[in-house]
């Protein structure tokens, strides 16, 4: 093993254990204040700190560009490209302080985490049993026009090369519903924090550029393909430049 890969392992190894810590000693605790008292904020707050502890461990920085694009005053839907395990909570910290997700179902099954994502009115989908997911998505239209913004990768999993994989349509159909702005978002550059088939995080800097929203307002469920044609290229102009 070369210095830069050992250097690598200890850190990640030490990440790892601090992060973990933190959600057993803290998760539990942001829970019994947050349920009982109806204070989602306090797991945000919360939530901020540890993900900012990881990246920071993990030697994970990121700059923003394009802050001007985002509507002020108004919920939004933040629609990203996916390369890395790292964009979720990269994004998290950098786009929005209370940030919303749609997520797979299956990531409730976390210990801990999963209870923390659901109390945060993170919105879970069952991609595979289309009437479930098509209830989740109108729970997450509801929560947009009560005036909470979204995070949505829909491209559903992480692309492993350069280009964008096929995008799915609940997102979209959630903020066509919501008549909310899609803000498109690209991120690069965490594709080498973990290479494949290593479970090392290596430093890196991840770039975010965010481009003119498009306006969902007066749109119907039948524009979703237009929709998702428009965001889609936006989002490739965006890696480009």
């Amino acid at each position: 093993m070369n210095p830069a890969s050992f250097i690598a392992a200890v850190r990640s190894v030490l990440t790892y254990l601090v992060v973990s810590l933190y959600v057993l000693v803290v998760g539990p605790i942001g829970l019994l204040v947050a349920i009982p008292f109806k204070m989602k904020g306090t797991l945000y707050e919360l939530g901020h700190f540890g993900v900012g502890l990881a990246l920071g461990m993990a030697g994970i920085r990121y700059t923003v560009t394009g802050r001007e694009h985002i509507p002020a005053g108004q919920a939004v839907v933040f629609c990203s490209n996916h390369e890395s395990n790292v964009d979720p909570p990269v994004l998290f910290q950098a786009l929005h302080r209370r940030l919303h997700i749609l997520f797979k179902a299956e990531l409730t099954k976390l210990p801990i985490l999963g209870k923390v994502m659901l109390a945060g009115d993170f919105v879970s989908v069952e991609r595979e049993r289309r009437e479930a997911s098509m209830v989740s998505v109108d729970r997450a239209a509801e929560s947009i026009r009560s005036g909470n913004s979204f995070l949505i990768f829909p491209e559903g999993t992480r692309s492993r090369t350069l280009e964008l994989l096929p995008f799915k349509k609940g997102g979209f159909i959630m903020a066509i519903k919501a008549g909310a702005p899609i803000v498109p978002v690209a991120i690069s550059g965490g594709r080498d924090a973990m290479r494949k088939g290593s479970w090392f995080v290596r430093p890196v800097l991840c770039r975010i550029r965010i481009g003119e929203p498009l306006e969902t307002a007066g749109m119907s469920v039948d524009d979703r393909d237009r929709v998702i044609e428009i965001v889609r290229a936006r989002i490739e102009h965006l890696l480009t430049t």
